[in-house]
């Protein structure tokens, strides 16, 4: 029921929310409202900001092997040029709407919104930096003066992030903020400050871990924020009400319907069916069914369908009704598994060996216990003696492997295999690739290059961004 009232909040308050001027708008609705209600730009943002990392999952799932095409020397697959203008223009009106919602909290006094405004600003912005690099933001969000903005640098928007989830923090943490949202509008937290709360320092564990190659990586500060960010499946960010169905789930009746996509990797299929690492994960038959043949078998990157087409099911896919794919399936931002990986790596790095074990075993049953996994299943599982190594057996590889399949179709993947140069055991280039190594960095759309072009900076997909030197 709950679920339902949110829906009718959303399509009833989304109308006035479409009239605000976006980053990308060239023309204005003279009709619309160019002043929605504070509730409206609360329930778009909280609405899209999920949609983004889907849109950018969609896209980086195919470059770490959790997906991949059909269709010999797939577009994603092989790293070929792409137009990702979906995810940039989703993520620049969120962030043009989390503008005006801060600016019109602040002149009504509604600290808890400009708090969440700030936060999922770090948040979109982390986002979008980690797939393209620098990007327009200090002179992006002040209506029509300006139609081509500067970019600003990666590290300069890194250091912004932080800059912000800190503001917000300091806002949701006033009295004021004290039920200061209307929790019909929120479609993340529903309005939860507390819960919000934690997301920033989430989210802030997940920025200090990311720059683990560089000099001023400090573990500590990593378990610190960890420390104040989730400790249960329950405080997850996520999104679990939609107007239709949940987009994996669409994408999942598409290949019922023979409009075939979104087809498991042998690596992905390979890394949880035992064969790479000599242990079944008992979360691949809650991703997808078993072929024809009673076994789970994945689709080659670049190679395609190993078969006979529209015959057979030999080969495993997003399956309708499945723990990521059917219709009600959550769509994740930030878990509590994803944290306890990153406690376990920081605590590693720091010299804790007895932390960082408890929290790799803790992140595996998280994901398992979030996903349905039966109680007996888990336990089998955990206490494998390939998983269960021992703390002074540790590693930051095995902790990384399973963190790859605790964050599957999530876009901070791509993040972790640039960050350990994609040194995951038994991974490798795609057949047909059109570069000479892995991809590092996603294109920008034309809609930037064809209207901004003369600030979007030079680049090749194989370049490495500031924190993965």
């Amino acid at each position: 029921m709950k679920r339902y009232l949110k829906l009718i909040y959303l399509m009833v308050i989304m109308a006035a929310v479409s009239g605000c001027e976006k980053y990308l708008d060239i023309n204005a609705n003279p009709n619309a409202s160019t002043d929605p209600p504070i509730q409206g730009l609360l329930a778009n943002v909280t609405n899209l900001t999920p949609y983004n990392v889907y849109y950018l999952g969609n896209l980086t799932s195919y470059y770490v092997q959790n997906l991949a095409s059909p269709s010999v020397s797939g577009t994603a697959d092989t790293y070929q040029q792409s137009d990702p203008t979906t995810a940039w223009g989703s993520i620049y009106n969120t962030l043009t709407d989390l503008y005006d919602m801060r600016k019109a909290a602040l002149e009504q006094n509604l600290v808890a919104y400009a708090g969440v405004a700030d936060i999922l600003t770090a948040f979109n912005l982390s986002l979008a930096s980690d797939a393209w690099g620098d990007l327009p933001y200090s002179e992006a969000f002040v209506g029509g003066a300006n139609m081509a903005p500067k970019y600003d640098s990666q590290q300069g928007i890194y250091d912004t992030c932080l800059a912000l989830i800190g503001r917000g923090i300091a806002l949701l943490s006033q009295p004021a903020a004290v039920d200061g949202m209307d929790g019909n509008a929120d479609y993340i937290h529903g309005g939860d400050v507390s819960a919000w709360v934690k997301t920033a320092y989430a989210l802030k564990a997940r920025l200090l871990n990311q720059v683990s190659k560089l000099p001023s990586y400090n573990a500590s500060e990593v378990l610190a924020a960890v420390n104040n960010a989730y400790s249960s499946n329950s405080d997850d960010a996520e999104l679990d009400a939609f107007e239709v169905r949940n987009p994996w789930a669409q994408l999942a009746r598409n290949n019922a319907n023979l409009v075939l996509d979104v087809w498991l990797s042998k690596y992905f299929v390979d890394a949880t069916n035992g064969t790479i690492y000599g242990v079944f994960d008992p979360r691949l038959p809650e991703i997808t069914f078993p072929t024809d043949g009673g076994t789970y078998v994945g689709t080659p990157n670049g190679a395609g369908f190993q078969g006979v087409r529209n015959t057979d099911h030999v080969q495993c896919y997003l399956d309708v009704g499945k723990w990521y794919s059917s219709e009600t399936s959550p769509l994740l931002m930030l878990t509590n598994a994803e944290i306890r990986f990153t406690e376990a790596e920081a605590a590693l790095r720091g010299g804790q060996t007895q932390r960082a074990y408890d929290a790799y075993l803790a992140g595996i049953r998280a994901h398992m216990e979030k996903m349905g996994v039966a109680a007996a299943a888990i336990d089998t599982y955990i206490n494998n003696p390939a998983v269960s190594v021992g703390k002074d057996n540790l590693t930051l590889k095995l902790i990384m492997k399973e963190k790859y399949v605790a964050t599957f179709l999530q876009p901070i993947t791509w993040t972790d295999m640039r960050r350990f140069d994609f040194n995951y055991q038994g991974f490798g280039m795609p057949v047909n690739a059109t570069l000479s190594t892995f991809i590092r960095r996603a294109d920008y759309p034309s809609t930037e290059t064809s209207r901004n072009g003369a600030n979007v900076p030079a680049y090749e997909r194989t370049d490495h961004l500031w924190w993965d030197k």
